[in-house]
Formats: structure tokens, C-alpha cells, sequence
């Protein structure tokens, strides 16, 4: 049971950051549109991740370096469509107009999700390397060290999603959602950069 609390942690310390996935996990919360699926599928893909790391498949993907390189790119072009959508909101005024009618539909917001998810290729590093290859040091114990981790994810998640909408009385403010995209828009772009110029190893 030692390995519990070191996992949670390490879990916390890897995904408490400012990211792509967490900007549309706080926006979708604040507009309380899909957000039970959304914070499921962040939660889940990392549990899921984690454990394939625990498995092996850390190994599998060091031994592919053009695996992650592709989905370098592909992560990089996603995040600037997906900055210049928020940078576009913010431009034409229509920031407001989605908060009122909601920002798309399950089938999209759930794509959204999963790009945001498995485009990034330091999630692969985080948790299926990283966190998996750590997971791994603690023998018997190993599978405590990812409940610890995976318990840290859901309670991210759920307190992310769900608790952006108990702010919900800022939405009436037009300003709030212009600078919430701005913020977005600048997140996205940022990892962009990141990930366009970062050496995955």
C-alpha cells in the first residue's frame, strides 16, 4: 500500500500542468456541455495508458522513434486549428454566442477529446514511459503505484470538469469568454511551438 500515495502524486504532478487537454476540459466544464463523457475519456485514456506502459509497451514505442514523430506533427497541425478556431471566436465576436449555445455536439466534443488526447506525444512519454517505467521499480507493489496514479487522474479530471461549472455565474459576461479564448488560442499555439521544436527521446 506504500506505492499508492508516490503514484497519486507523481500521477498529480504530470497532469495538474496548463495544457491543450485540460484549456477544453475547463471551457467544456464552464459551458456544462458533455462534460461527464469528456473528463470519462481523459480519465480512462490515461488509466488505459498507464497500465500499457506497466505491460510493456514503453519499451515498444522507444523502439519506434518515427512512431511518435508522426504523431509529433499531427498533434502540432491539430493544435493550430484548434487555436486558430478559439483565436477566430475571439476576432468575430462569437465567443459569446457559443457559450450560449453550447460548443458542439457529442460526437465532435468526443473527437475533440480523443485528438487532444492521443496527438499529444508527451502523454506517451508521461504515462506509458514515465510513469509506467517508474511504475515498474516498485516490483510486487507496482499495480498500487497505478491505482495511486490512476486514482489521481480521475479526481483531476472530475474536479476539473465538474468543478468549472460551480463558476458558471461568469458566463454572462461577454469579456470573460473573449479572454478565455485568447487564453486557449495561446495555449494551443504555444504547444504547438513546443511541440514543433522539442526533442522527443
Amino acid at each position: 500500500m506504500t506505492a499508492i500515495l508516490p503514484g497519486f502524486l507523481t500521477g498529480l504532478s504530470l497532469i495538474v500542468a496548463i495544457g491543450a487537454q485540460n484549456a477544453f476540459v475547463l471551457r467544456q466544464g464552464l459551458l456544462r456541455k458533455h462534460v461527464l463523457p469528456i473528463v470519462l475519456i481523459c480519465a480512462i485514456s490515461d488509466a488505459t495508458l498507464i497500465i500499457l506502459g506497466v505491460l510493456g509497451l514503453g519499451a515498444l514505442i522507444s523502439a519506434l522513434p518515427w512512431l511518435l514523430e508522426v504523431i509529433r506533427w499531427v498533434g502540432v497541425a491539430f493544435l493550430v486549428w484548434y487555436g486558430s478556431t478559439s483565436l477566430k471566436r475571439f476576432m468575430k465576436n462569437e465567443s459569446l454566442k457559443a457559450a450560449e449555445a453550447g460548443s458542439g455536439n457529442l460526437k465532435q466534443t468526443v473527437l475533440t477529446t480523443l485528438a487532444l488526447t492521443f496527438l499529444n506525444p508527451h502523454v506517451y512519454l508521461d504515462t506509458v514511459i514515465f510513469i509506467g517505467g517508474i511504475a515498474n521499480q516498485f516490483g510486487d507493489q507496482k499495480w498500487m503505484f497505478v491505482i495511486g496514479a490512476v486514482t489521481a487522474s480521475f479526481i483531476w479530471f472530475f474536479g476539473l470538469g465538474f468543478g468549472a461549472s460551480k463558476a458558471s455565474v461568469v458566463m454572462s459576461r461577454p469579456t470573460f469568454w473573449k479572454i478565455l479564448d485568447v487564453f486557449i488560442a495561446a495555449v494551443m499555439f504555444s504547444l504547438a511551438i513546443t511541440l514543433a521544436v522539442a526533442k522527443l527521446s
